[in-house]
């Protein structure tokens, strides 16, 4: 017996038609965001100067914040790397930029605060290096979307696969769309988290689908709402414990990771929690608005004629 498992009676269903207005309005501002505001395109996108520093003590990063604002940079993103003696400075930059020279230049003012620094790395994206990065992104969620799609036709059924495919897309936009509105910086690190949340999602997906089809072939004479509650009252200790352990790990890399893996842990926090509730409430409501049924489970019998091989 699950050590975990929690008997419950929800009628998770009864409240789909609220959660679709709820998942519509919040996809509506979202779309709205990012045609208005956009993302906010980190370094990797948008093209720029990436400056690594050491120091031999530990260094503050308010300091240098006013040093490069004094000197007139003041699109810059100031952050520890590794530890808190090494320090990354991220400078947008146009076509043309003398990286070399924007190197001696913020050197020079890293050791107005600290005459120890030392230059680690200096690493330049011109802009159109960072538009093909963003376009090959979209085109490998893209990607990703289009073999889920096809994954869950050929091991489910074309009604599943549409539920797991618009849920995927329910949490890729809002967790876009949260990156819009609050302006986050939007990196390839962000981007990885994007492509790791439609994991999550779906595995989470696939594993309340698979009670599903299992409870649909055994629970035949409920109907398809009461078979998909039950389901998912089944899965929703699983469901729980591994949502709150993914969360805590997620949290601990949020506190304690630093700046720079924190777009990471932000889109990943987002993806997990709505991601968690786009299993029960889309993708599962979804099969159900398509009228999925027993009859779509199970395969089709061949009938005497061709089982004996004659040929009328």
């Amino acid at each position: 017996m699950d050590l975990f498992y929690i008997e419950s009676h929800i009628e998770f269903l009864k409240a789909r038609k609220l959660a679709f207005a709820i998942s519509a309005v919040l996809i509506i501002v979202s779309l709205v965001s990012l045609a208005t505001r956009g993302l906010n395109f980190g370094i990797e996108f948008r093209g720029g100067v990436v400056i690594e520093a050491g120091f031999p003590e530990s260094i503050d990063l308010p300091p240098i914040r006013a040093a490069l604002e004094q000197a007139g940079i003041d699109r810059s993103v100031v952050q520890h790397f590794g530890s808190s003696r090494e320090v990354t400075v991220q400078l947008m930059a146009d076509e043309g930029v003398d990286a070399g020279a924007t190197r001696d230049q913020v050197m020079s003012i890293l050791r107005t605060v600290d005459a120890r620094a030392e230059l680690r790395r200096v690493e330049f994206v011109g802009p159109q290096v960072g538009r093909e990065l963003a376009e090959q992104g979209g085109l490998a969620a893209l990607f990703a979307l289009l073999m889920i799609l096809a994954y869950v036709s050929f091991r489910f059924q074309w009604k599943f696969s549409l539920g797991a495919v618009a849920a995927l897309l329910h949490d890729v936009m809002i967790t876009l769309g949260i990156f819009s509105l609050l302006q986050l910086p939007f990196d390839l690190a962000v981007l990885a988290a994007i492509l790791a949340v439609i994991g999550y999602s779906l595995n989470d997906t696939i594993v309340i689908f698979d009670r599903i089809r299992e409870n649909m072939l055994k629970m035949r004479r409920k109907t398809t709402e009461d078979v998909i509650d039950a389901s998912l009252n089944q899965t929703l200790s699983r469901t729980i414990m591994t949502g709150v352990t993914t969360l805590l790990v997620l949290l601990a890399l949020y506190f304690l990771g630093g700046e720079a893996i924190s777009g990471f842990s932000i889109a990943l926090i987002i993806g997990v929690i709505v991601g968690t509730y786009s299993s029960i409430y889309i993708a599962s409501a979804t099969a159900l608005a398509l009228k999925v049924t027993t009859l779509d489970l199970i395969p089709p019998q061949a009938d005497k004629d061709e089982q004996s091989g004659v040929v009328p």
